[in-house]
């Protein structure tokens, strides 16, 4: 299957896939999956499949990686839908992240298809990972039926990654009352929203993770002010927070609403802190193949599943949104016979 799997993967290099515009990709990952045989259905830009053998009664696997990519970056020195080969790389937009999961995934789930296993193995090829959008892996999931654990396809060089941080955005505003400079006339939002950035910088949530440490908020943006001599009634800023599974979004936003004295609005709180126990299947699986464990500083469609997900795949994080993106092609030959191995081994 390596062949074919390569063969899948230069093609979805070669057709343009920007989140909430994959609609050629899904279509090509259907057309590839009918010809393997393995009876795939469609959703919205998502393309799924369930083994030959599926039986309700069993608990499910979900096999799972996304065919969107974000726009080429600056810097480019090659055409990004080129895919070329050269010295064991294969070059091009989404080559690694995520185009070898997908086509490494799916080698494998096509392998054992028509097998009997003791669990039920599922194939999610999803959209819209990129931008987090409604329309991707939440809009699928309830299609899938009851699934108890997932292996999501990201690059992390084939190691498991067991946890990850999540992401909440939060656009803070500061208020005061606008007057004249001169005459120090008013009240100044700009100084509220320095006491609230003093308070983002030096506040420590109390409960620590074993596994991911503490709570981290940045502040990354602020806008204030009209001109020289005019008191600003109003300053806004922008809060990067990095939750730990030591708190639900919920309860930081609401901590923070306490601790400052401005409006916090959370963009979205859907995208939470994931953790997998050492003891979990799969996890045990990695490890016998010689996989280290790590905390994951990126987050992944794990925050959607909101189910125990191991995240592993072929590549390197690093070149993840990179100029000149690549896969080597033994990393996608690799994840193919890892992910078959642990599917094997697998006791859920």
């Amino acid at each position: 299957m390596f062949a074919t799997a390569i063969q899948l993967l230069r093609a979805l290099i070669s057709t343009p896939s920007f989140s909430r515009e994959e609609g050629d990709t899904a279509s090509l990952i259907f057309n590839f999956l009918q010809e393997q045989k393995v009876c795939p259905k469609r959703h919205l830009n998502n393309v799924y499949s369930r083994c030959h053998c599926y039986d309700a009664h069993k608990p499910t696997l979900l096999l799972c990686s996304h065919h969107d990519t974000v726009r080429p970056a600056a810097g480019y020195t090659r055409n990004p839908f080129a895919a070329d080969v050269e010295d064991g790389r294969l070059y091009g937009l989404g080559s690694n992240d995520a185009g070898a999961s997908v086509a490494a995934l799916a080698a494998a789930y096509c392998r054992f298809y028509r097998q009997k296993l003791p669990f039920n193995l599922v194939l999610a090829i999803v959209a819209e990972e990129e931008v987090q959008g409604p329309n991707g892996v939440e809009a699928l999931l309830p299609l899938l039926g009851d699934v108890c654990c997932a292996i999501v396809g990201e690059p992390t060089l084939m190691q498991a990654a067991v946890g990850e941080r999540g992401l909440m955005v939060l656009d803070c505003t500061a208020h005061g009352k606008q007057g004249h400079a001169a005459r120090s006339e008013g009240d100044n939002a700009l100084y509220r929203a320095v006491d609230a950035v003093e308070w983002f910088r030096t506040f420590r949530f109390p409960r620590i993770s074993e596994r991911m440490g503490e709570v981290k908020m940045t502040v990354t943006m602020m806008s204030c002010g009209t001109q020289h001599n005019v008191i600003p009634a109003e300053c806004r800023f922008v809060v990067d927070v990095r939750p730990t599974d030591a708190y639900d979004n919920q309860e930081i936003a609401d901590i923070i609403r306490a601790g400052v004295q401005c409006d916090v609005q959370p963009r979205s709180t859907r995208i939470r802190a994931s953790s997998i126990a050492d003891s979990h299947p799969l996890v045990q699986a990695a490890l016998r193949l010689g996989r280290k464990t790590y905390v994951s500083p990126t987050t992944s469609d794990i925050a959607l599943l909101r189910l125990p997900a191991l995240k592993m795949g072929p590549g390197d994080s690093a070149r993840s949104h990179s100029a000149n993106e690549f896969v080597y092609l033994c990393e996608v030959e690799e994840a193919i016979e890892v992910y078959a191995k642990m599917i094997a081994s697998l006791a859920l």
